[in-house]
């Protein structure tokens, strides 16, 4: 897709922002589910953006969806994790499923305008999936029962279909699980400082009857096995760089909110010798220093954004260093971009004065959104990472953070 065609989605973008900005402060402030964001959302026609034309959908790439999300981060950021999450995990069940399955999962998820959401914690113990015994006297054996809990949850609580991994036998698989599914409880217990509207609470399973289409691929012991896909290797790395985007926007966002505040509302220190604040020397060398880090930092997200693209493309020849050089770069972004938004979100108020700590203004919430999402794993490690490829070339071996 040219630059040229993806303008119209830009806009689409940028005109949610603006419908949403207005209330999010509020909505921040009395948390609770997404309602309003998701049906901003369907509405906008974003969710489509990556699925390809001939289903319906926009044909978008990856890297220009990360835009997409860095756009909606900036006026509301838990409308734009609900879009990345959407956006990664829907990729994620369309590439491990196998061609049948995955033009009818297109198909309808553009159709019926489906959120997507995932229960795939690490973390936690695996959820159990074994066949339906009430099944095995009617000689079907087609059906399977689904069984297990998971601390984190995302989209889940209001997602049409949810993703997430299991323990069929000794072999793990990935399944697409119809959201209303009798038997699934939401904990509803996300209580985070931050993403308050993030929907990343707990989820539980019992007994949730499953078709054999919601097992993605082939079933274990299918013969001949497929072989390995190279590009699954991706997911992760994809999976860090809409972290990346969603920390950029909240920085912009931040940053937008503080000129627009330096200009109307924000008095001059008494002996700075100047009439409008927005002409203190130490205020415009303190915003063009967190302007420049901001700016460089979204500059290596685009760079790495497009690493990730041309890995993509070169499909069942992508090879492990190839890979590794790419997810080396997004690993990068990944650290810069947390460091500066955590910076710039907090040192704003050096700039705004303690009446922009009046809770209406809800100017803290950037950077609460930024301190806890990225907290879901360790910037160190990450960091281990950059170094590990630079020194070492390689990448610690990590399927699910590496």
């Amino acid at each position: 897709m040219s630059a040229r065609d993806v303008t119209p989605w830009l806009d689409a973008a940028r005109r949610l922002a603006d419908e949403l900005a207005p209330g999010a402060a509020e909505r921040d402030r009395i948390g609770g589910l997404p309602v309003q964001e998701v049906a901003a959302l369907r509405a906008s026609g974003l969710l489509a953006f990556l699925n390809p034309v001939e289903y319906g959908g926009a044909g978008g790439g990856h890297a220009q969806s990360q835009t997409l999300v860095r756009i909606l981060a900036r006026a509301d950021s838990n409308a734009a994790q609900i879009l990345a999450y959407h956006y990664l995990l829907s990729h994620n069940a369309f590439l491990r499923a196998h061609p049948a399955q995955r033009e009818q999962l297109q198909r309808q998820s553009v159709a019926q305008r489906w959120l997507w959401g995932g229960a795939s914690n690490p973390r936690d113990p695996a959820l159990v999936l074994t066949p339906d015994a009430a099944d095995a006297g009617q000689g079907g054996g087609q059906g399977f029962r689904l069984n297990g809990h998971k601390n984190f949850a995302s989209n889940a609580a209001v997602a049409e279909r949810i993703v997430s991994t299991a323990r069929l036998g000794e072999v793990q698989v990935l399944l697409t699980i119809p959201g209303e599914a009798q038997g699934i409880t939401h904990g509803d217990d996300w209580t985070a400082f931050g993403q308050r509207r993030g929907v990343s609470g707990s989820i539980r399973f019992e007994h949730v009857r499953l078709e054999r289409d919601a097992v993605l691929g082939l079933l274990p012991g299918a013969s001949p096995a497929p072989p390995t896909n190279p590009l699954l290797s991706l997911s992760v790395p994809l999976h860090q760089l809409y972290f990346v985007n969603l920390y950029l926007g909240n920085a912009e966002g931040a940053l937008r909110q503080a000129r627009h505040y330096v200009l109307e509302s924000a008095r001059p220190w008494q002996t700075s010798g100047v009439a409008r604040a927005a002409d203190d020397p130490y205020v415009l060398e303190h915003y063009g220093l967190l302007d420049a880090d901001v700016q460089a930092a979204a500059a290596l997200a685009d760079r790495a954004a497009l690493d990730w693209e041309s890995a993509w493309r070169q499909g069942e020849g992508l090879t492990p260093a190839a890979r590794d050089a790419a997810a080396a770069r997004i690993y990068a972004a990944k650290v810069n971009s947390t460091r500066t938004a955590l910076a710039a979100t907090s040192q704003i108020f050096e700039l705004l004065g303690a009446r922009a700590t009046a809770a209406h203004h809800g100017f803290d919430r950037y950077w609460r959104n930024v301190r806890t999402h990225s907290l879901h794993d360790p910037l160190a490690y990450k960091a281990r990472e950059v170094a590990n490829h630079a020194l070492n070339g390689r990448i610690t071996s990590d399927p699910l953070y590496a």
